[in-house]
């Protein structure tokens, strides 16, 4: 079990601002690869997904990527091109996503 460096708590913790980072380490991040990788891939910036592409495999990413309901359209359709994703493999392409808040 290794634990986040606290440069990578400092990094982590504006994405994952509902937890204690401190309390994290990266076990708990292993077991949760698809909230971790949906939450940067639809709140972070470029260091933080630099961070994700280092410690989780493209597998995991390309897996996050076709089950999330939490990614948007625009961030799905990025990434699926990146990897060569048929979107329709990917479930925000074939369901609402759960973040939808339009009020229209």
């Amino acid at each position: 079990m290794r634990t986040l460096t606290q440069e990578e708590k400092d990094l982590l913790s504006p994405v994952f601002w509902e937890i204690d980072i401190d309390k994290i380490d990266k076990s708990d991040f292993d077991n949760h690869k698809k909230y971790v990788i949906e939450r940067i891939l639809q709140f972070g910036m470029t260091e933080h997904v630099n961070w994700m592409l280092n410690n989780f495999s493209e597998s995991d990413i390309k897996d996050a990527v076709k089950r999330s309901r939490i990614i948007d359209r625009r961030t799905a359709n990025y990434w699926s091109l990146h990897y060569g994703i048929n979107k329709n493999e990917i479930l925000c392409f074939t369901k609402q996503s759960a973040m939808s808040n339009s009020m229209f």
